[in-house]
């Protein structure tokens, strides 16, 4: 089920909401497990029962880690085995596969592909599961005693498909004591309708434009068509993800529950290091609290840290998705990073606007890597973003720039407004105006509109 669906918005939700403020205090967290259970199976009907098995493996992991000091690292290490276990073996069997069957090729031999379907949301509730693990471990967190809480935790359908992932202890407050009111739902819906309008009436437009680059054929692209898809792209990644965290939020509002915030204006950044501290926030800081710091951080020497900075991209990477691609990418930033901290991030940040210029231009060559999964397509696409390096003309046919301008320019300005802070504090500033309700209603319709008429509206993140 997805949260851009029709019945999501007006099956689900509503009878969902009903049953939750009905429910006495004590009993709000059975009905959200219980809620989240049946959201995830719509759609996930066999891997529900994987999630149940996780949650109560993870139970019993938590409170013996917490209970037998003795043992705990050898408890721990099990725990962590089977939960990536279950993440390898569902997400990256077929890919080590593919990987393995070049070796043996040379013999003239073959390994056969498996069968199998990646469980939505299995990267996210699996960095949830072993941060939970792991603070217990460390002694931060107190193995929860009640399994309904834990499972609600895991389980809850605001973010179990795509985060933002949360740690036990931030939850841990509202998911014990939590104030549900009319002003809850109300502030909660606002935030909704927010990220679905970003979803609908941006990521998908963009969606759409990026999607017919491969019509034709990338080597067909002109040189400003392929940076205009490039910057399309961008927005669709960054208005898709940032919608359905917003949703995730408001959805956690209006449960009167605690979600993160997992965005925070990432293309107004003035460096790499400050871009990855502004996107998908929670999965940076999973990385760094639970591998970077770990390894060491940057509490060592110089080459530690780089060393340290190299296995966590290629982690991220990795994290993203079973695909070479996204193994490149993730180098790609270690090296830009790297480059910074050797010193160019001090010198970009004497600078006002060469800063934001380098951001700006870097960062959607980064998500072509991100978006073409065949390294040919992406030796393609660079060679029609960057003509005059290749064997190939350049400013040939600007048609298909013209055409696509005549059909998303208003939207493409829409998006590079939206990327700054501005809107936002506008919109905190007036938020119960009359005129900023009527906008929002005008967005939920029109976005109701869009999913009536539209054949499907995944979520970018739903494939990680």
């Amino acid at each position: 089920m997805l949260f851009s669906s029709i019945e999501f918005l007006f099956h689900f939700l509503p009878v969902f909401l009903i049953l939750y403020y009905i429910a006495p205090m004590r009993y709000k967290n059975l009905v959200l497990l219980v809620g989240s259970l049946v959201f995830y199976a719509w759609g996930e009907h066999f891997y529900v029962l994987l999630l149940l098995l996780s949650i109560a493996v993870n139970y019993t992991f938590g409170r013996l880690i917490g209970e037998r000091q003795d043992k705990k690292k050898k408890l721990l290490i099990l725990a962590l085995i089977y939960n990536f276990g279950l993440l390898v073996f569902f997400k990256y069997t077929n890919f080590l596969i593919e990987n393995l069957n070049v070796l043996l090729n040379i013999f003239h031999a073959q390994i056969p592909k498996v069968a199998i379907a990646m469980p939505l949301g299995i990267s996210f509730y699996t960095f949830q599961i072993v941060a939970y693990l792991v603070d217990v471990y460390r002694g931060d967190q107190r193995p929860v005693k009640n399994i309904i809480n834990l499972g609600t935790y895991i389980a809850m359908f605001p973010q179990v498909t795509s985060g933002p992932i949360g740690i036990y202890s931030e939850l841990e407050p509202t998911l014990l004591k939590r104030h549900c009111s009319v002003l809850n739902l109300e502030a909660g819906l606002k935030t909704f309708i927010l990220g679905m309008g970003a979803k609908m009436l941006l990521a998908n437009p963009m969606g759409t434009l990026w999607a017919g680059m491969s019509r034709y054929g990338y080597e067909t692209l002109s040189c400003p068509y392929a940076w205009l898809g490039a910057f399309a792209y961008s927005f669709q990644l960054y208005f898709d993800f940032a919608g359905y965290s917003l949703m995730a939020m408001g959805l956690g509002e209006m449960l009167g529950l605690y979600v993160p915030k997992n965005f925070n204006h990432p293309y107004i950044s003035g460096s790499m290091a400050e871009f990855w501290r502004r996107w998908h926030i929670t999965l940076g800081r999973w990385f760094k609290k639970y591998l970077y710091f770990p390894l060491g951080g940057s509490r060592c020497s110089l080459g530690k840290t780089i060393r340290n900075t190299f296995i966590v991209w290629a982690f991220t990477g990795l994290w993203h998705g079973a695909s070479w691609n996204f193994v490149l990418w993730g180098l790609i930033f270690f090296v830009l990073l790297t480059i910074e901290r050797l010193g160019f991030g001090k010198l970009l940040a004497k600078t006002k606007v060469l800063k934001h210029i380098y951001v700006i231009f870097l960062i959607p060559l980064t998500w072509v890597v991100f978006a073409l999964p065949d390294m040919h397509d992406i030796g393609t696409y660079f060679s029609r973003l960057f003509p005059f390096f290749a064997d190939t003309a350049g400013f040939v046919n600007t048609k298909d720039v013209i055409h696509a301008l005549q059909d998303y320019w208003y939207i493409l300005i829409a998006c590079v407004i939206l990327c700054l802070p501005f809107p936002a504090k506008l919109y905190e500033k007036h938020k119960n105006s009359k005129l900023v309700i009527l906008g929002l209603l005008a967005i939920f319709l029109l976005s109701v509109y869009r999913m009536a008429t539209q054949t499907s509206n995944p979520f970018l993140y739903y494939q990680f």
